[in-house]
């Protein structure tokens, strides 16, 4: 069996700390890397020097996603904020490059239905083709996700069929599916057929247990037969642990000794 090493999210795990105290965190209980989609708040020397002193690397953030407190997920399909999402872009390029980052994610944005119109899936493509451009320059990979209309209502992109063709127009080689698990059970989807079709665009897999997106083992889904699949379908990137752990985070960690856990990344602690 295959092992995946695990890359904990500090949006999610470990939140009784400062968001400084939790790269070491994620260390001393067994994780390999980290990611957090807003690291700005932090100078890249200081993440950086963060990541050095703990051994791990940071997997991946995110383009700046607008107003949070205005319930904004992303400004990648307003036409009308095409010079932020540009601004964002280097912003987002310079820190990755600044402590080692290979990828970043460009979020879309939230739109309900009834106001979707042709220009904001045109504008969404327009934006990813300029990242990718741009990423190309310093070797860097643009990754999307789709999210589940559950967890994230009104998402512009909502399934894995979407985000592929939104990935095929933009014709750019180096944009790649972030594959959510959770979110791919939440709108009832095979996950191993899925795991199967879009095999050649996953960069990265974040992993929770549904129902609940509590800690793996928690509900319904076969973590093991799950990285199987990854594992056949060629998938050599970590696993983001985004889930809500159900209480402290950890004393959720006891799943972090089942075999399909990478060697090296048990929980210590």
């Amino acid at each position: 069996m295959k092992a995946f090493p695990l890359s904990a999210h500090m949006g999610y795990l470990f939140t009784d700390l400062p968001l400084t105290d939790r790269v070491a965190a994620a260390r001393d209980h067994g994780f390999a890397a980290v990611e957090y989609p807003a690291p700005y708040d932090i100078p890249a020397r200081q993440m950086a020097g963060l990541l050095n002193a703990a051994g791990l690397r940071y997997t991946q953030f995110g383009l700046r996603s607008g107003n949070a407190a205005n319930g904004e997920k992303g400004i990648g399909i307003l036409p009308d904020r095409r010079e932020e999402f540009r601004a964002s872009l280097t912003e987002a390029l310079d820190y990755a490059e600044a402590i080692g980052v290979r990828m970043l994610h460009a979020m879309s944005g939230i739109l309900p239905a009834a106001e979707r119109r042709p220009e904001h899936r045109a504008c969404y493509i327009g934006n990813l083709r300029l990242a990718a451009a741009e990423a190309a320059k310093r070797d860097i990979t643009i990754i999307i996700e789709p999210m589940s209309a559950a967890a994230v209502p009104d998402y512009f992109i909502d399934t894995p069929q979407d985000a592929a063709q939104i990935i095929a127009e933009t014709g750019a080689g180096n944009i790649g599916l972030l594959l959510d698990i959770f979110h791919t059970a939440a709108i009832g989807q095979d996950i191993h057929q899925t795991i199967r079709d879009h095999a050649p665009l996953i960069r990265h897999v974040h992993i929770a247990d549904y129902p609940g997106r509590h800690e793996p083992g928690s509900g319904e889904l076969d973590f093991p037969a799950i990285t199987a699949t990854l594992a056949e379908c060629g998938y050599e990137g970590v696993l983001g642990c985004e889930y809500a752990p159900a209480g402290e985070t950890v004393a959720g960690l006891g799943w972090m000794g089942a075999d399909w856990v990478g060697s090296g990344t048990k929980a210590t602690g």
